[in-house]
């Protein structure tokens, strides 16, 4: 048998006193006698009482809980991204709630209506590839729960954002092809409609206006997902063409590997025959031979600072305010042996 949970009005009974004094006396309250609090401590950890928090935080308005929604976790970014928002948070009172997406639209909105029934405080958010109507966010924040976005913007939505200028990125990576002497540069945009997806893309073509090469459409392709199988296809077409490239920037590592796979396939000597560089930088990249270059972007700096910005604002009175913060990481170039030295 189970025994009961040892309560205030238990405490109360015992001494003879009313719930609300020995309440305040475990809060040390200064308009109670040093002995009243005394005795009320003594006999609470006697009996073992341990305060009910969902009791606290209802009477306090409050849940200290903070929901994490994010496409996937397999993706080196966001494991990284997890562990800075983790590190961030374990010092506080509050607790995590990892919530995925799969990169749905639909399974997306079905949790953010969970987390609005089961009540948190807060939100970060990497929103999923697929959604385009953020009416979801804006419920939620009609209750007051503030939302940080990171990583993956919504535009229109008036929220703190964390993002990485993922343009900047691509316009490196670009730009490093051509010094290196390559002149049919292919780009895999993966997913369309995807904001970092349409950045990567301008960044791109901004580059190649900037040196004077022509945009070649065919060499603009697009996948099913942002996974290692999705880029195969794609890429054999390309590589099978009348002019294959002969440099690849792809959208992410995974679709970056999807071309070192089919390059190697068709007997191509990378960087020699098609030089190819990814986004993201994940720690396996280094181990490919070659060893994959790729425009790393600090997905733990980018969670912990997320963090940071959420605890402000829920340390704020008024909870929602419009004093939005809007911070953008810049991604470095990592050139290793998948591209052609300059």
């Amino acid at each position: 048998m189970i025994d009961r949970r040892v309560t205030i009005k238990d405490i109360a009974m015992r001494l003879n006193l009313s719930t609300s004094t020995v309440s305040r006396a475990l809060h040390d309250h200064h308009a109670l006698k040093r002995e009243t609090i005394k005795k009320v401590k003594d006999l609470a950890s006697k009996l073992n009482f341990v305060p009910n928090i969902a009791a606290l935080n209802l009477l306090n308005k409050r849940t200290n809980r903070i929901a994490i929604v994010v496409p996937e976790i397999t993706n080196h970014f966001f494991s990284m991204a997890l562990t800075g928002i983790q590190n961030f948070i374990v010092s506080t009172e509050y607790n995590l709630m990892v919530c995925l997406s799969n990169d749905s639209y639909q399974e997306e909105v079905a949790i953010i209506e969970n987390l609005r029934q089961i009540q948190i405080d807060g939100l970060l958010v990497s929103r999923s590839s697929r959604t385009k109507n953020f009416d979801h966010f804006r419920q939620l924040q009609s209750y007051s729960i503030p939302i940080v976005l990171f990583d993956r913007d919504c535009k229109g939505l008036k929220a703190d954002k964390v993002l990485v200028d993922d343009y900047s990125g691509a316009f490196q990576a670009i730009e490093y092809f051509i010094k290196s002497g390559c002149k049919n540069i292919a780009h895999i945009a993966g997913v369309k409609n995807v904001s970092i997806k349409n950045n990567r893309l301008q960044g791109y073509l901004d580059a190649l206006k900037k040196h004077g090469l022509p945009v070649i459409k065919k060499n603009i392709v697009y996948t099913k997902g942002f996974n290692y199988e999705d880029g195969i296809k794609p890429v054999e077409l390309l590589l099978n063409s009348k002019h294959p490239p002969d440099a690849i920037f792809a959208m992410n590592d995974r679709l970056a590997i999807s071309a070192m796979y089919v390059a190697n396939k068709l007997n191509l000597r990378i960087p020699d025959d098609v030089s190819i560089i990814g986004f993201d930088d994940e720690p396996h990249s280094i181990y490919f031979t070659p060893a994959l270059s790729s425009v790393s972007q600090p997905g733990y700096g980018m969670g912990m600072l997320s963090a940071r910005i959420l605890l402000k604002k829920l340390s704020e009175k008024g909870g929602l305010v419009n004093d939005f913060r809007y911070e953008v990481f810049k991604p470095e170039l990592i050139t290793r042996s998948s591209s052609k030295k300059i």
